[in-house]
């Protein structure tokens, strides 16, 4: 059963009107890369509470979220008001199988996100393992708009420090914008583009990582599955592991 831990409200980052960081102090807390736990609010009718996945390094004396606002959510318009100082319950302890450790090896490792789905892959670069693990790291991140961007300071300094390993590639489908590609991800894997930008083949020997929209994930997962990679499940290793909840 899952215990909570009240923790305190130390930063609201707003990307845009409704993309929003929370970062809550709480001192390290234990957790793989990858996993989520719980947040909640309570509510005149009781508690409300989400999943949401950790954006920071397991060592962190802050826990981070990326969270997007629903309009008409329970809980996303509720964290969108928080403050510094204000109480944010935090379950315990973290829980999900989207992690490394449930990863085979392969010649590349492509970390394909939507939208906040970003968030479990920023935890997995601040550490050591896809580094030590993996060739070459490609981590695509598609969005609506260009100030979805999210994390872009983060990422270069991830980038920096892993030149030769590390390439990010943004996808903006509803605006130009510089060194970004222009279309839905399916689209630009099966026109080569995707691959061709990145300078990385994607094929059987591969890993993929899905995390996001559904419908990209049940598409991507499908042309994947038309390019002879198959689902990665722990009775029977294969390429695509898929994030299955949805933000």
């Amino acid at each position: 059963m899952a215990q909570w831990l009240n923790a305190t409200i130390a930063e609201t980052i707003h990307w845009t009107g409704n993309l929003f960081s929370l970062k809550a102090k709480t001192g390290p807390l234990p957790f793989i890369a990858g996993q989520f736990v719980r947040l909640a609010i309570d509510g005149p009718e009781g508690r409300i509470q989400r999943a949401y996945s950790l954006v920071n390094p397991p060592d962190s004396e802050y826990q981070e979220f990326l969270v997007s606002t629903v309009a008409d959510g329970l809980l996303s318009p509720l964290l969108q008001q928080l403050t510094p100082g204000d109480t944010l319950g935090i379950s315990q302890p973290a829980t999900g199988f989207f992690i490394l450790d449930e990863v085979p090896d392969g010649d590349n490792l492509w970390l394909i996100a939507t939208g906040t789905g970003i968030g479990p892959y920023l935890s997995m670069l601040a550490t050591a393992e896809p580094y030590q693990r993996f060739a070459h790291i490609i981590l695509v991140h598609s969005v609506s708009n260009a100030a979805d961007l999210t994390y872009k300071d983060l990422i270069a300094s991830f980038v920096a420090k892993n030149p030769e390993q590390l390439h990010y590639q943004p996808i903006v489908t509803r605006e130009t914008y510089p060194g970004a590609l222009q279309d839905r991800i399916p689209k630009l894997i099966n026109s080569q583009q995707l691959q061709q930008q990145c300078g990385q083949l994607l094929n059987p020997k591969s890993q993929v990582m899905l995390c996001g929209n559904p419908q990209m994930i049940t598409d991507t997962k499908a042309l994947l599955e038309g390019m002879g990679l198959t689902k990665n499940l722990r009775r029977n290793p294969g390429n695509i592991t898929v994030e299955q909840y949805w933000k």
